[in-house]
């Protein structure tokens, strides 16, 4: 079996900066959620762009549980293909994956699933203060994703922070180690390895 690491926390905590530098600093490898929003292929296109993805059911978390039991077990999966763009899965498009050392599953609800949760080595929660991880999701998307930011300050209180109070910060309590997102990258990557040692994983 391969260690499997889970990584939680709010839009803008730093959950996906830590991973990457995991996935680095143990040859591990870097597994985000986003590929497993369903399909919304059935609806207009006007319908599909109100839907909140910010919630929970938006991710097929059934495939998503069956895909990392897979891939801990050393198998071959076949990764849905999601175009953001349109809000749909690719049609008959997937990804051959297959994950080397530890794998490090990541995202927003990575420690929301019930069905995720005894499939974790180790379960990582990253905290950061929320005026914190606005200012962090409102440069990203005006800089990388060409928004406004009145378009960012809307989508923030109407969708994204209800959602990380009702889901998201709750799953903290399922972790076995919380991080500062604020602190040193180095400092948080010597936290998961103390922590790893400490459960004869490393």
């Amino acid at each position: 079996m391969r260690p499997v690491i889970g990584i939680a926390g709010a839009s803008g905590s730093g959950k996906t900066t830590l991973a990457r530098e995991l996935a680095r600093e143990l040859g591990g490898f870097h597994f985000p959620l986003d590929n497993y929003y369903r399909d919304l292929s059935h609806l207009a296109m006007e319908e599909r762009a109100r839907q909140n993805f910010d919630d929970p059911a938006v991710i097929e978390s059934d495939l998503l549980a069956a895909h990392v039991a897979g891939l801990a077990r050393g198998e071959t999966i076949n990764r849905p293909v999601y175009d953001f763009s349109t809000h749909t899965r690719m049609a008959d498009r997937t990804e051959a994956v297959r994950a080397t050392g530890f794998l490090l599953v990541e995202g927003l609800f990575a420690l929301h699933y019930p069905e995720l949760l005894p499939l974790y080595h180790l379960r990582i929660y990253v905290d950061a203060p929320d005026a914190v991880c606005f200012e962090r999701r409102l440069l990203r998307d005006t800089q990388e994703r060409g928004r406004s930011p009145e378009s960012v300050r809307a989508q923030y209180a109407a969708t994204v922070r209800p959602a990380s109070e009702a889901y998201v910060r709750p799953s903290a309590a399922n972790a076995d180690l919380v991080v500062d997102g604020t602190a040193a990258l180095d400092w948080k990557v010597e936290q998961v390895r103390a922590a790893l040692r400490r459960r004869g994983l490393l």
